[in-house]
């Protein structure tokens, strides 16, 4: 039997590899070797990078509605509490858009919260 050489899928796994590494600077994007380091570390980074989005914008939501609810005298903690015991199925992203462009409405929710505590 003959020996096949794998020169057509080094290759063609070499040109993939640079391709992903297409706009980075220096030996980066020319050299194989440098570029697959480089390739890795960066695909390594984007999904923790996803994973941080997430914990991010929750940071931001929690902020928002913790501003709302202080300008209608409850704390955030207070005032998800209060929501909670109201029964009402709004998640923070909601919330916290209320909080922005709905500030009537989010009063009305911060009244229901008062209600339920106390």
């Amino acid at each position: 039997m003959a020996r096949i050489k794998g020169g057509l899928g080094a290759k063609k796994r070499h040109n993939r590899v640079l391709k992903l590494a297409k706009g980075y600077r220096g030996a980066r994007s020319k050299q194989y070797r440098v570029a697959k380091q480089s390739v890795m570390r960066a695909l390594a980074t984007s999904y923790a990078g996803r994973k941080e989005r997430k914990r991010q914008f929750r940071q931001l939501w929690i902020a928002r509605i913790n501003a709302a609810a202080r300008l209608n005298g409850l704390s955030y903690s207070k005032f998800m509490y209060g929501i909670k015991l109201a029964e009402v199925q709004l998640n923070r992203k909601v919330l916290a858009d209320m909080a922005v462009n709905d500030p009537a409405g989010f009063a009305t929710l911060a009244e229901v919260a008062k209600s339920k505590i106390a």
